[in-house]
């Protein structure tokens, strides 16, 4: 037996593996066998980070492999925390996610911070695989976000989270991490509720900017307005 360290949301995992099973890893991703999955959790709301998510797999893997699964928002807060256990554990995958705060959102834009969370969260999932190249490989993105060029092979499909299961996997994975920091950052922010709604446009979280005005995990950029009572896009929590 010998260690194969993945890189599971940037930090070193070592399931045992026989080592025939780490060499025909090895041998499928110089083939090109693998393919890489990206989606973003975070676009839309008022506060936070976007957060992506990129789970690399064997290509020969489908949805019979993955029964049950759907796209992160059609599951439970429990479901999804038990298929991003599911991969952790699973020895064919490996994960890596990357978020881009607020203060950088305001800065260069919500499509241009995506694309560099994608672009951070493959830099990641990289450093495992330092025998063979992860640009060589299949790269499906959901749509709306893109991969660094010298990824020649990508594609950004619309319902892509929907159509593959990579992408549906790194849609929940990317939610699981975002969710538990957002909780995590409500206990130092106890007046906006972020336990609750994640920093979305949500009645609740409108009338507490109102209150207490925008805290730094706020991006002004998307709160415009709604200190002198404007509407702003969401739900009623």
């Amino acid at each position: 037996m010998v260690d194969l360290a993945i890189f599971c949301d940037g930090k070193k995992h070592k399931p045992k593996l026989h080592y025939r099973d780490s060499r025909v890893i090895i041998t499928l991703m110089s083939l090109g066998k693998f393919v890489i999955g990206i989606d973003e959790v975070g676009r839309g709301p008022l506060a936070g980070p976007i957060c992506v998510g990129a789970v690399i797999m064997p290509a020969a893997l489908s949805r019979k492999d993955f029964r049950g699964l759907k796209d992160s928002k059609k599951l439970s807060a429990k479901q999804r925390g038990e298929w991003a256990a599911r991969v952790r554990a699973d020895a064919r995958l490996s994960f890596a996610t990357a978020m881009v705060g607020p203060r950088t959102i305001d800065k260069i834009g919500i499509v241009h911070a995506g694309n560099l969370a994608v672009a951070r969260a493959l830099g990641r999932l990289a450093r495992f695989f330092t025998d063979v190249s992860l640009e060589h490989h299949q790269v499906l993105l959901d749509a709306g976000l893109r991969a660094p060029y010298s990824f020649k092979h990508q594609k950004s499909l619309i319902r892509g989270d929907e159509t593959e299961v990579s992408i549906a996997l790194a849609s929940i994975v990317a939610k699981v991490k975002r969710d538990a920091h957002m909780e995590r950052l409500a206990a130092r922010y106890p007046e906006y509720g972020f336990e609750l709604h994640k920093g979305y446009g949500t009645t609740f979280h409108i009338r507490a900017i109102r209150s207490f005005g925008p805290c730094e995990l706020h991006r002004e950029s998307f709160c415009r307005g709604i200190a002198r009572g404007l509407h702003a896009p969401g739900k009623s929590l």
